[in-house]
């Protein structure tokens, strides 16, 4: 018991760490894919970091302690990487692309149209909030847990729809436009909405929805349902803080522009239109 007590605190070396190799390709792969579209736009500094530290996240949340803290002992573990893999990923990758690194792909034939629609902000929100709620209904979830290979599935469609859901905020392509500084504001005060939903659900259920923690080693003293109700509140509180700070940047922005605006139209000459960065 001592040594299961101690592992997701004492794993910190390198060789005892788990590793994924699948998730280890995969990461090399994307890197690789980035490195090879500097031919088409080169991304200045700034915008490499971003990206890299995107991937340097996912590899920390799916490897080592949160993976193991995540998988065998918590669900309030697994609910800080999901924050991580939704929240934190996808807008460092998308801050670190630029639109004529993505621009060719819209000449497909199949990518083009379908990109188009996909990235419409009622399809990204849509996607985003059906597949966090359908994989938090204990069926799901429990599936998940139970078989590896649907657990792979369950991160993989998060972080795609979570990246979708990040695209009308941060679209790097001006023909798969960001909304207006207007709409990004709405849009974030509905995202909190959905997920607050389903963490109220998990926060105030009163009995166990994850059978797999409760038959899990105890650590810290927490409770199954303790967990339960910490990791709905995980999900509730800093989500819906984070996109709040969100539309708080957005609204300065959107009064920024306003002002300057006003300051060109005073001195007689046009702004030109904002780009998405």
């Amino acid at each position: 018991m001592p040594a299961l007590f101690l592992h997701p605190l004492s794993a910190l070396t390198i060789q005892d760490w788990s590793i994924h190799w699948s998730t280890v390709i995969g990461l090399v792969a994307l890197g690789a894919l980035y490195v090879y579209a500097w031919r088409l736009e080169r991304p200045n500094l700034a915008e490499k970091v971003s990206f890299f530290a995107g991937l340097t996240i996912i590899f920390l949340a799916l490897n080592g302690p949160i993976h193991d803290l995540s998988d065998f002992y918590l669900f309030s573990a697994h609910m800080v990487q999901h924050l991580l893999l939704t929240l934190a990923v996808p807008p460092l990758l998308i801050a670190g692309v630029r639109g004529g690194m993505l621009r060719p792909l819209l000449g497909v034939r199949v990518i083009g149209p379908l990109a188009r629609w996909l990235t419409k902000p009622i399809i990204c929100f849509a996607l985003f909030n059906i597949v966090l709620t359908l994989w938090h209904l204990p069926v799901f979830y429990n599936t998940a847990m139970a078989d590896h290979n649907v657990h792979i599935v369950q991160h993989l469609t998060m972080m795609i729809t979570a990246t979708l859901m990040w695209w009308p905020l941060m679209s790097p392509l001006p023909e798969l436009p960001r909304l207006s500084y207007p709409g990004q504001m709405l849009y974030c005060f509905l995202m909190v909405i959905p997920m607050s939903v389903v963490a109220i659900y998990i926060a105030l259920a009163d009995s166990i929805l994850y059978p797999a923690y409760a038959s899990a080693p105890r650590i810290w003293g927490i409770s199954p349902m303790l967990d339960q109700h910490i990791g709905g509140l995980i999900m509730w509180i800093p989500s819906g803080l984070f996109f709040y700070a969100i539309m708080s940047v957005v609204f300065f922005k959107w009064v920024k522009r306003g002002e300057d605006s006003t300051e060109a139209a005073q001195i007689g000459w046009t702004p030109v239109a904002e780009k998405p960065a």
